[in-house]
């Protein structure tokens, strides 16, 4: 059996670059009493305002959580709403120090009107076209300086296909890890999903393989899902395929290795930021013990719990430690 505890406590001597699409996350509580006289809208009251880091900055809170040191690399505008981010990554003691602030492009925020537990509306504000040449070089600079001066353990891609994972930035970004023997985790989209060349650990959904691949699958198994890595691998030539199959559970492969794990049953509440989640834990579990299958049982558990609570919420450490002894014997 393993030592949990020796593991979880193993976390907090891991550094943690997390890349990617950071957000401001907005939500706006308030209450419906009326219909405007204007026109057939509802009337919200307003009573508060709560703002929360999201995207990519949801990852480096996941793995902040379960006790590492963690750095967000990545760009945002010169603009209140990324004064506001930066202030809550220092509040949550997640360095932001090489994240860049640009005045091509603006902060994400989606705000999200809630009004007795549902959500109203909700409003992006966004730019999602690709960096520049000159903030893409920034960025690499902060990475290959992130590099040298932190000697990180692990660098987890999180793309949210709003810009900052431009291709140039993706192979660049894996190229300096592997010279540097630091592992590379990615949790890819649609756009650049056959960008990441090289990487450790690719952690796409099934949705994601299938629309990357191009094919059409009713029936998930383990004899077809070795196929997919074959596949992915081929392109890629990466290490590790950890899929997610939504209520199924994790698969994963590493060289003629890999398994189905069923998930646990669970009273899902809101499955936003599983995946975050999911990544964030995987890349901690296998940087602490480079066990494969373990990493695919401990982020699996990590991925059902999240999902019992409503909206985005990072991973509680002590409960998916007592979860983990309890499920995993």
């Amino acid at each position: 059996m393993d030592d949990f505890k020796k593991i979880f406590n193993s976390f907090s001597s891991l550094n943690v670059g997390v890349i990617g699409d950071v957000m401001l996350d907005t939500y706006i509580w308030g209450k419906v009493e009326r219909i405007s006289p204007e026109a057939p809208v509802p009337v919200v009251s307003l009573d508060h305002k709560d703002y929360r880091i999201g995207g990519a900055g949801n990852v480096s809170l996941n793995c902040k959580s379960l006790g590492s040191k963690v750095t967000i690399l990545s760009v945002i505008g010169d603009d209140e709403d990324g004064v506001l981010l930066q202030e809550l990554f220092n509040k949550s003691g997640i360095d932001s120090s090489y994240m860049i602030k640009s005045k091509e492009r603006i902060t994400t925020n989606k705000t999200r009107i809630i009004s007795r537990n549902q959500q109203m509306m909700r409003l992006d504000s966004e730019v999602i076209k690709d960096l520049n040449k000159k903030d893409e070089k920034n960025l690499l600079d902060k990475v290959q300086n992130y590099i040298a001066t932190s000697d990180p353990d692990i660098i987890i891609f999180e793309d949210y296909n709003k810009g900052v994972l431009s291709e140039d930035i993706i192979s660049s970004v894996i190229n300096f890890c592997k010279q540097a023997g630091i592992l590379t985790a990615v949790d890819p989209k649609r756009k650049n999903f056959f960008s990441y060349k090289g990487a450790d650990i690719f952690k796409p959904n099934l949705k994601e393989v299938k629309e990357g691949l191009n094919i059409l699958l009713d029936d998930i198994n383990e004899k077809v899902l070795h196929t997919i890595h074959n596949e992915l691998a081929g392109i890629l030539k990466h290490e590790i395929s950890f899929i997610t199959l939504s209520e199924k559970g994790v698969f994963y492969q590493q060289d003629n290795q890999g398994h189905i794990i069923p998930s646990h049953i669970r009273n899902i509440s809101d499955v936003s930021g599983a995946g975050d989640t999911v990544i964030a834990v995987a890349s901690l579990v296998y940087a602490a013990t480079k066990n494969v299958k373990l990493m695919a049982e401990v982020a699996n558990i990590a991925g059902g719990l999240v999902c019992e609570e409503v909206g985005t919420v990072a991973i509680n450490k002590e409960k998916l430690l007592r979860e983990c002894e309890l499920l995993l014997v």
